[in-house]
């Protein structure tokens, strides 16, 4: 995340499996969804994505396979899968809270 888009834990894995929703992506193209879908303010660094992706992975909330990019390079795609359907509602919900709790904080 850069200086201006600083993420909660666990905030990217939501963002991430909804970037997913929308279809089978390399990792670039995950970074560059949330960036363009957030107006250019969230920004997810190498060094953020990957592991998430990773992690994401293992907990069985994305599938990955490799393919050719839009540039004819090899690439790692990624895919969200039943699993990670159900986490997403589950994280909706707690980030709805969290942000309610703020939300309410902020107005006082």
């Amino acid at each position: 995340m850069g200086k201006s888009g600083t993420l909660l834990q666990g905030t990217l894995d939501l963002l991430i499996l909804h970037a997913l929703r929308r279809g089978s992506m390399h990792g670039y193209a995950i970074a560059q969804t949330i960036h363009l879908l957030s107006d250019e303010v969230l920004k997810v660094e190498e060094g953020s994505l990957y592991p998430a992706l990773y992690r994401l992975e293992l907990d069985g909330a994305i599938a990955s396979s490799w393919g050719m990019s839009e540039n004819n390079r090899k690439a790692k795609y990624y895919e969200i899968t039943k699993r990670g359907q159900k986490l997403i509602a589950d994280q909706q919900a707690q980030w709805d809270k969290l942000s309610s709790a703020v939300d309410r904080v902020l107005a006082r």
